[in-house]
């Protein structure tokens, strides 16, 4: 595409930040050549500069400059490594339509690339692209050790409309831990201020104060569902704010932080029961959206492997009432 050309968004693409609806439109187009052409200057929005985060209006007028289109892929022998991928996906399906996806995520598997990570859920998405190119969205994000609900959305229809639906934290989202010592009281809010601490190896979030640079504010209700004597619980948890590594710092900072958590876990003396593995016991459960076409979409994940072990060895029954359901929304 050698020439500058207007487009105009739809009502579909409102909402839209402004690299993603040129990765949408374009999709042969690099990331970090999107980036680029925004920060020069060089797309322009209703005749005015850009951010690449900047939200685009149905009706704006875009002024795309030349674009450097990778050429499409020649077919390649990895069709058969995409034909795994699709039948893996599918493997883990707990939900599918026309619009959404919504996967159950195995604990260990990360959702996005990140350093020295080959294998995700983004990556894996490729070989579900439709007839016109388009790939499946990510539209929220779990640890890479979180187990449970993952929410894909198919079109950019869906994409735009799910993604309001989080930012105005519309969507329920339940999750199930198993933690050191039994919370008191048993039902409770937990509202703090988190941060991003780098280490040298790694990265965490620390409970900062109201002011603090990056602080973010982070609320979480939980209660407890059952109890193995006064050494561990089973707590259900509702996050009403999506804040990186919430549920596992806030556990954490009222002192019952979840069992195999490698970064919070940090408890003198504890000693694992046996019969319960040294992995992250942490279970995106349930969540609850509107369907972007309309009615809600409410989807259940089945205990890991791991914690349907810890439930079995403890007498814990999965069936049971869960609590959390008559806690607030905000």
């Amino acid at each position: 595409m050698s020439v500058v050309q207007t487009v105009t968004v739809t009502p579909d693409e409102s909402g839209m930040r402004v690299d993603r609806f040129f990765e949408a439109r374009f999709p042969g187009l690099s990331f970090s050549h999107i980036q680029r052409i925004i920060r020069k200057g060089e797309v322009r929005v209703n005749g005015k500069r850009v951010e690449p985060k900047d939200r685009l209006e149905a009706g704006q007028a875009v002024r795309i400059p030349p674009l450097k289109l990778d050429a499409p892929k020649p077919a390649r022998p990895a069709d058969a490594v995409d034909a795994k991928t699709r039948e893996f996906l599918k493997s883990i399906t707990l939900f599918e339509d026309a619009d959404v996806l919504v996967l159950n995520k195995p604990m260990g598997l990360a959702v996005q690339g990140g350093s020295g990570t080959v294998r995700h859920i983004d990556g894996m998405l490729e070989s579900l692209r439709d007839k016109q190119g388009q790939k499946p969205r990510l539209v929220h994000r779990l640890d890479k050790d979180t187990a449970g609900c993952l929410l894909v959305a198919k079109t950019r229809f869906a994409a735009t409309a799910l993604a309001k639906n989080f930012r105005t934290r519309s969507a329920r989202k339940i999750y199930w831990a198993l933690v050191a010592g039994v919370p008191k009281p048993k039902q409770g809010r937990i509202s703090t201020f988190l941060a991003k601490e780098e280490r040298e190896d790694d990265s965490l979030m620390r409970i900062a104060a109201h002011g603090d640079e990056g602080a973010s504010h982070a609320v979480t209700y939980y209660a407890v569902v059952e109890t193995a004597a006064q050494r561990l619980a089973w707590v259900s948890l509702k996050p009403v704010t999506g804040r990186t590594h919430q549920l596992r710092a806030h556990m954490d900072h009222i002192k019952h932080p979840i069992l195999g958590d490698p970064k919070y876990f940090n408890k003198e003396n504890w000693e694992l029961p046996p019969g319960i593995q040294q992995r992250l016991h942490l279970l995106a459960r349930r969540i609850a959206i509107s369907h972007p076409r309309g009615g809600v979409i409410d989807i259940t994940a089945p205990l890991p492997p791991h914690m349907q072990q810890s439930w079995n060895f403890l007498g814990f029954d999965a069936k049971r009432y869960d609590p959390i359901e008559g806690a607030p929304e905000e």
